[in-house]
């Protein structure tokens, strides 16, 4: 779908230029029969670079495209009402592109997801606590010898402490195992002290843009989706899904910002010489997760018996949560999982909802 809009975009404005060629005399256009002054041939070319300059914005990713192309399919159809018996036909391509103009400007109306998010991280900037300390030995000397060895693996010691960290990621989700998978994209703006976790994912489903957003702010958590930035499918809140979210920052920490692994509210408990079991208590909510290393310190698996999955927002099912990681790499001193997957264990066998992968993270970012 984007790639109709773009080449509606590109050649929509195209045959704009026509009416500057007219007006200026710089070649016949047979299509255009009644005279154009030259003021006008100068707006048509207004057009048509407001049209091709929103479809290369689009192109190149800019959330902002639509501005542009607002601008240029309005001037386009007033040149077009003057224009009436020879231009007629361009108003059904401006009624075309109104639909995905309108759609990507809600997406970031003042009521939308992306709103929201903006909203949520600069008021959490401002109510986070800041670190400039280097994380030390002495700082990792309570945790069992595997959680400091996969400090050791990560490259975190002797970092900074992380008081904040944004991530961006590429994943494909879905919601039962016999579903197709939806590509999405994911923006992170999470924060340690006090905790808070911001995750927003945008996409689109047979060309309609959906969008959902996790917010995990003080002992609450709410979980919603939408299409097209008006229509509420899922909106999940309640003791579940603070728990549940829980759990997920609690996986955040050991697989997005290890070096938070430091937290006094974490208990452990040694399962076996690569496996232990964290225990955190975050506002009121209690979790525990079983986490598997290999014998070089890397994660291997992240498995929880405390989230909850919903389909709905109304009806939760506990089940055996798990994020096995596919791979490593390492980036300016630190390794990062490259990609993993997220499962549920269900009566049938595990399924994979999700498959990520890491773009880029950044540690105690500037708001």
């Amino acid at each position: 779908m984007k790639y109709i809009v773009i080449a509606l975009l590109l050649i929509h404005g195209l045959i704009c230029t026509l009416g500057f060629v007219k007006a200026f005399g710089f070649a016949t256009v047979a299509q255009l029969q009644a005279p154009i002054s030259r003021p006008v041939g100068l707006l048509w070319l207004a057009a048509a670079l407001l049209l091709v300059a929103s479809g290369v914005m689009l192109l190149l990713g800019s959330t902002g495209w639509w501005v542009l192309a607002a601008g240029g399919v309005v001037l386009s159809q007033i040149l077009i009402f003057g224009a009436w018996s020879d231009a007629r036909a361009g108003t059904i391509v401006n009624v075309i592109l109104l639909i995905p103009i309108t759609v990507a400007a809600l997406g970031v109306a003042p009521w939308s997801f992306r709103a929201m998010y903006q909203r949520d991280v600069a008021t959490a900037f401002q109510q986070s606590a800041q670190t400039q300390k280097p994380l030390t030995e002495a700082d990792i000397a309570h945790l069992p010898p595997v959680v400091q060895r996969y400090l050791a693996f990560v490259g975190a010691i002797g970092k900074p402490q992380v008081w904040n960290y944004a991530a961006h990621m590429r994943c494909d989700l879905r919601n039962g195992p016999d579903d197709n998978w939806m590509a999405m994209t994911v923006e992170q703006q999470s924060f340690v002290n006090p905790p808070a976790r911001h995750f927003l994912i945008e996409g689109t489903v047979f060309g309609v843009p959906f969008g959902a957003y996790h917010r995990y702010v003080g002992p609450s958590a709410t979980f919603q989706v939408r299409a097209a930035s008006l229509f509420t499918l899922v909106d999940a809140k309640g003791a579940e899904m603070n728990q549940g979210e829980t759990v997920t920052v609690l996986n955040d920490m050991f697989m997005l910002a290890p070096a938070t692994l430091i937290d006094p509210n974490i208990t452990w408990e040694e399962l076996s010489p690569l496996t232990v079991r964290a225990t955190w208590t975050n506002a009121g909510n209690t979790v525990s997760a079983d986490v598997t290393f290999d014998e070089s310190g890397a994660l291997v698996d992240f498995v929880s018996g405390d989230r909850y999955r919903t389909a709905d927002g109304k009806q939760y099912e506990l089940l055996p949560w798990s994020t096995p990681v596919n791979g490593w790499r390492k980036v300016d001193g630190r390794r990062q999982f490259s990609s993993g997957e997220a499962l549920w264990e269900l009566p049938t066998g595990k399924f994979a909802y999700g498959r990520m992968e890491l773009l880029d993270i950044a540690y105690n970012v500037s708001d």
